[in-house]
C-alpha cells in the first residue's frame, strides 16, 4: 500500500504543482496570473486576481505537500477546495469534452482519498513522526470550505446581475 501510495503522490503532485505554476507564472506554457485571471472574472469572481491568485496557490503548494506527504492532509484540503471552484466554473455540463467538471471531479477524489487514509509510510510525515492535531485539520478545511461558499455566492450574484443587464440592454 505504501508503494501504490508514494506513486499516486508523486506523479499526482508533480501534476497540481505543475497546473498551478501554470496559472500563477505562466510556466509549461500557461496562461500566467493575467491570463488566468481574466477566466476567473468572466466566470463572476471579483477581485479575479486573488481568486486566481488563491486557488492557484492552493494547488501548487496543495500539489507540494501531497507529493512530499508533509503536513498531511492539508494538501489535500487546498487542492479539493481548488477542484470545488473549478467544479463551479464547470457546473452543469459534466464532461470534460463538453467543458464539465469530470477532470476536476477526479482530482478532487484522488485528493479526498488521499487526504483519508493518509500519506504512507515513504512520506516527510512517517520519516518525521509528523502528525498534525485534529484541530489543525478542521480549521484549514473550515476555511477552505467557507472560502469555496464566498466565492461561489459572489460570482453567482454577479453573473445573475451581469445576465438581467445583458437582458436588458438587448431589450
Amino acid at each position: 500500500m505504501d508503494l501504490g501510495l508514494v506513486i499516486l503522490r508523486v506523479v499526482f503532485g508533480l501534476l497540481m504543482i505543475g497546473h498551478g505554476t501554470q496559472k500563477l507564472f505562466g510556466w509549461f506554457r500557461g496562461p500566467g496570473l493575467h491570463g488566468a485571471s481574466g477566466f476567473v472574472g468572466a466566470r463572476g469572481y471579483a477581485p479575479a486576481k486573488f481568486w486566481t491568485a488563491t486557488g492557484s496557490l492552493a494547488e501548487a503548494v496543495g500539489g507540494l505537500l501531497f507529493l512530499l506527504g508533509f503536513l498531511s492532509p492539508l494538501g489535500s484540503i487546498a487542492i479539493a477546495a481548488a477542484m470545488l471552484t473549478a467544479i463551479s466554473f464547470q457546473w452543469p455540463k459534466f464532461w470534460t469534452a463538453e467543458g464539465g467538471y469530470e477532470h476536476a471531479l477526479m482530482v478532487l477524489t484522488a485528493a479526498v482519498g488521499v487526504g483519508i487514509t493518509g500519506p504512507g509510510g515513504y512520506s516527510l510525515d512517517a520519516a518525521l513522526g509528523t502528525a498534525l492535531p485534529p484541530l489543525a485539520t478542521v480549521v484549514p478545511a473550515v476555511v477552505a470550505g467557507l472560502g469555496v461558499v464566498v466565492g461561489l455566492v459572489g460570482s453567482a450574484g454577479r453573473r445573475r446581475r451581469a445576465q438581467a443587464s445583458s437582458q436588458q440592454a438587448a431589450a
